[in-house]
């Protein structure tokens, strides 16, 4: 792997002008930091085969050895009803083995930029690979603006030990007081990414902590509002096929 990760960053050097002669790193820990962050600078445009191929044996490699959880062996929470189909688990969502999980984006949906930065959308565009930024710029460009706060769309996870990735994106708390409005926005999230997963024929869904991060949402109440929508969408269960009622809630860190 440490030769594949070598031949990655030399495809992403080359792409940068301003990057010719840059020395691709002996030790394996900042080889593979370097191609994360030329990764996550990179614009979204197309990669040849050959290059993903080996992205992609990088990853999945990668993500193997991290370990991956596989979602059906948790324990749910409470005795039955609809808490017997929801469980809190902690961990790195992007090692999950689950039919869905839930990506907290930012508003053109593109991942994070920001060269190997610790948020949730950085490391799920990371892991899935270059495809997902390539599939979320052409999302954008058919919907011709920005993402709105407390929707939802649906896309392939890719190398990811999930089958899809459900993006949306929470409202921002500067203050790190939500008003009820935004306490709404954060609720339309769960809502809205439940109905998208309902319509993917998603069986299992993973919450990361939508907000709670870059966004300045109070934890606990944040967990307060996602606990409450999946029991409550959880709970109608006319709106969804009884695939979907199985639900997991996913937090992480400190939440």
């Amino acid at each position: 792997m440490h030769e594949a990760v070598g031949r990655l960053v030399s495809f992403l050097v080359e792409e940068r002008v301003e990057l010719a002669g840059l020395a691709v790193p002996d030790d394996p820990a900042e080889r593979w930091a370097l191609a994360r962050s030329l990764m996550n600078m990179r614009l979204p445009r197309p990669v040849p085969v050959a290059v993903l191929e080996e992205q992609d044996a990088v990853l999945r490699a990668l993500i193997a050895r991290a370990g991956v959880t596989d979602a059906s062996a948790l324990a749910p929470v409470g005795d039955g009803g609809v808490d017997g189909r929801l469980a809190l688990w902690r961990g790195d969502i992007t090692t999950l083995a689950v039919d869905a999980i839930v990506n907290a984006a930012n508003s053109k949906l593109l991942g994070c930029f920001i060269p190997g930065h610790h948020c949730i959308d950085n490391a799920i565009h990371t892991f899935a690979g270059m495809q997902l930024r390539l599939v979320c710029d052409e999302l954008m460009r058919a919907q011709g603006h920005d993402e709105p706060v407390g929707r939802a769309q649906v896309t392939s996870a890719f190398n990811l030990p999930s089958r899809f990735v459900v993006h949306t994106v929470g409202p921002q708390v500067p203050t790190g007081e939500p008003t009820a409005a935004q306490e709404e926005q954060l609720a339309s999230c769960y809502r809205a990414s439940l109905d998208a997963a309902a319509a993917a024929g998603v069986a299992s869904l993973a919450f990361c902590c939508i907000s709670t991060g870059e966004f300045r949402f109070p934890r606990e109440r944040a967990a307060r509002i996602a606990v409450g929508e999946v029991r409550a969408r959880g709970g109608a269960a006319a709106r969804y096929s009884a695939r979907l009622l199985s639900v997991i809630c996913f937090f992480i860190g400190n939440s």
